[in-house]
C-alpha cells in the first residue's frame, strides 16, 4: 500500500540529532530485546501491575453500571464520559507532552489515576455508590488520560531510542494484553464473591508499581529529545504537519473510524453476556480474557516484525470488520467465544502498526502532538460512537449492534485502501498462476500481460 512516497511502508524516521549522549547503534535481535534496557524494564514491570488493576476496574465498572441501571446505553455513556476529554482536549495533552519532561508528567498522571480507583473503592465498599459517581470518576480519569497517553507513548522513544522503538511499542501492547488476561478473570471472581469495590481498591493500590519504576529510573540513560519551546499556534502547527503527510493522515483517519465504531466491546460483550447468553459476570470476564489472549498473540507477533507496513494496517482493519460481522451472526456461544481470539489479534495489529508507523515517521519535536492526535481519534471517537452503538444495541439487539460496528470498520478499511492506492499511483493486479503472488499492487502505468486480469 503506498502513501504517495512510492513505498508501502512508513518512511524512515528523521535521525534524532538532539541525542548526543547515545550515538546510533544497530538494532539488537529478539522479540524481547527492549527489556535489556534497564529504564524500559522498570517501566514495563510497573505497567504490567497497574494494567492488571486497570482491567479489573474496567470489568467491575461496566458490570456495576449494568447492575445499577440494567441498561447497555448507560454502559455506553460511562465509556463515552471516560473518553470524551480525549476528544475535547486531546491535542492540548500533546502540546504539554512536547513541552514538559515526560517522566515528571507521568509521575503526576499515574498518581492521579490511582486516586480515582481509591475514590470509587471507598464509595462502593461503603454502600453509597450511585451511577453518577461512576460517571464522574470516569470523566476525571479521562481528563488525566489526556496528558498521560501522549506522554507515555512518546516517553517510550526516550527510554529505548529509535532503533528499538517498534519492538518497545509492541511489547507495551503485549504488556497491556497480558494484564488483560489476568485482570478480567480476577475481577469476575471478586465481583461474584465480594463485589466490585475490592476490584476498585486493588486498582488504586496497583499504581504504586509504575510510580516506583519511574522514580528508580536513571535519568542520565534516557535518550535526550528536543522539547518544543513555549509559543503560540502549536496546535495548528501539529495539525498542518499531519495534514501535509499522507503517511500520517490516512492511518489516523482509519484508526478514527475503527476506534469510534469498532471498539465498543464493553457494550457488546455485556449485552451478549446478559441478553443473548443469559450468563453472569464470570462469563463476561471469560469473553474479555479470550479477546485478550488473541491480542497478546498479535502483540508478540508484532514484536518480531521489523517493519510496519500500511498495507498490513489496512488488511488487518478489513479482516477485523469481517470477523466482527461473523461473530455478530454466530449461532452458538462457543462460536462467538472462539471468534473473539482472532478479533483480538486483528485489533491489536491495527493499534501497534499504526502507533509504531506514526512514531517512526514523525519528527521527534512533533511526536507528542502527533501521538495525541492519534489517541484523540482512536479513543476520543468513543464518546461519539459509544452512545449511538449502545442505543442501537438496546433497541435492535446485541447482534445488530455488533454487526453495525463491524460493517463500518470494514467499509472504512476499503475506503482508505482506495484513497492510498490512488494517491500512490497504484492499481491492483490479480495473478492466477500457481507460485506467484495472487494479489499485489503495481504502478498504474505498468503494462498488464495477457494471462493476468487487472482489477477494475
Amino acid at each position: 500500500m503506498s502513501t504517495g512516497h512510492g513505498a508501502d511502508s512508513a518512511p524512515a524516521p528523521k535521525p534524532e540529532t538532539t541525542d548526543t549522549t547515545h550515538p546510533p547503534r544497530p538494532a539488537r535481535g529478539g522479540t524481547f530485546r527492549s527489556l535489556k534496557v534497564r529504564n524500559y524494564r522498570l517501566f514495563a514491570t510497573g505497567q504490567v501491575v497497574s494494567n492488571t488493576g486497570t482491567w479489573m476496574q474496567r470489568i467491575a465498572q461496566d458490570w456495576l453500571v449494568l447492575s445499577l441501571t440494567g441498561s447497555s446505553t448507560a454502559v455506553g455513556i460511562t465509556t463515552a464520559l471516560q473518553f470524551l476529554p480525549m476528544l475535547l482536549f486531546g491535542l492540548y495533552g500533546g502540546v504539554l507532552a512536547d513541552r514538559f519532561p515526560k517522566r515528571q508528567l507521568l509521575l503526576i498522571t499515574q498518581a492521579a489515576m490511582g486516586l480515582t480507583g481509591l475514590v470509587l473503592a471507598a464509595l462502593t465498599l461503603s454502600g453509597h455508590v450511585q451511577v453518577w459517581h461512576v460517571y464522574l470518576m470516569a470523566f476525571v480519569l479521562g481528563v488525566v488520560t489526556v496528558v498521560d497517553n501522549p506522554a507515555r507513548q512518546a516517553f517510550v522513544a526516550e527510554m529505548v531510542g529509535p532503533h528499538d522503538l517498534r519492538n518497545a511499542v509492541s511489547l507495551n501492547s503485549a504488556n497491556f494484553q497480558s494484564a488483560r488476561l489476568v485482570g478480567p478473570a480476577v475481577a469476575g471472581v471478586l465481583i461474584t464473591a465480594v463485589g466490585s469495590g475490592w476490584a476498585f481498591l486493588l486498582n488504586g493500590l496497583s499504581f504504586a508499581a509504575p510510580l516506583a519504576g519511574l522514580l528508580l529510573m536513571r535519568t542520565g540513560e534516557l535518550h535526550k529529545v528536543e522539547r518544543a519551546p513555549r509559543g503560540k499556534g502549536q496546535l495548528r502547527e501539529g495539525l498542518r504537519y499531519v495534514a501535509a503527510r499522507p503517511d500520517l493522515f490516512w492511518p489516523i483517519v482509519l484508526v478514527g473510524f475503527i476506534g469510534t465504531f469498532g471498539f465498543n466491546f464493553p457494550i457488546w460483550l455485556t449485552a451478549f453476556t446478559d441478553d443473548v447468553f443469559h450468563a453472569g459476570a464470570g462469563t463476561y470476564g471469560l469473553l474479555n480474557t479470550l479477546m485478550a489472549a488473541g491480542s497478546l498473540v498479535g502483540a508478540l507477533l508484532a514484536a518480531r516484525r521489523g517493519t510496519s507496513r500500511l498495507r498490513l494496517l489496512v488488511g488487518a482493519a478489513l479482516l477485523f470488520g469481517v470477523l466482527e460481522i461473523t461473530a455478530a451472526l454466530a449461532p452458538a456461544f462457543w462460536v462467538f467465544a472462539v471468534l473473539l481470539v482472532p478479533i483480538g489479534m486483528c485489533g491489536l495489529t491495527i493499534n501497534v502498526t499504526a502507533n509504531s508507523s506514526l512514531q517512526l515517521a514523525t519528527d521527534p519535536v512533533m511526536r507528542g502532538r502527533v501521538m495525541s492526535l492519534f489517541m484523540m481519534v482512536f479513543m476520543g471517537g468513543t464518546p461519539l460512537g459509544a452512545p449511538l452503538v449502545g442505543w442501537v444495541t438496546d433497541v435492535f439487539g446485541a447482534r445488530v449492534g455488533f454487526l453495525t460496528g463491524g460493517a463500518v470498520s470494514a467499509a472504512a478499511a476499503l475506503g482508505v485502501a482506495l484513497v492510498l492506492t490512488r494517491a500512490g499511483g497504484l492499481r491492483l493486479r490479480i495473478d492466477l498462476r500457481r507460485g506467484h503472488p495472487h494479489i499485489r499492487l503495481v504502478p498504474r502505468n505498468t503494462p498488464t500481460p495477457r494471462h493476468l486480469t487487472p482489477a477494475t
